[in-house]
């Protein structure tokens, strides 16, 4: 098993879960739809939307201000970092509890 979940992963996964109930469903079906819920969530974040997915969590479009910074090959100057968009993600109870079981030197990769 690799470290990373990657999209062929899910599509595998999914695949494998819903071939018996329904054999006709290719994963070649299934990755369209995966790839239609990632492009529906980008979109959505892309908009400036929230999107909330419960028992999971929520990604939150933040717009972090403008501040000074400095250059760590030339400290004594200081540098303007701009005003940015980025996504934060909160996670819901349901995915902080697992969380909270894990074990820790397995989740950094140790």
């Amino acid at each position: 098993m690799s470290a990373n979940l990657t999209k062929r992963d899910i599509v595998l996964r999914i695949h494998n879960e819903v071939k018996s109930d329904y054999p006709e469903v290719s994963q070649k079906a299934i990755r369209e739809i995966v790839q239609d819920t990632l492009d529906s969530i980008a979109d959505a974040l892309a908009e400036g939307r929230n999107v909330e997915l419960r028992n999971f969590g929520v990604f939150e479009v933040q717009v972090r201000k403008s501040r000074i910074g400095r250059n760590p090959n030339k400290p004594d100057k200081d540098v303007v970092i701009p005003e940015r968009t980025v996504i934060k993600f909160k996670a819901g109870k349901e995915l902080k509890a697992q969380l909270k079981d894990l074990d820790h030197k397995r989740a950094d990769g140790s």
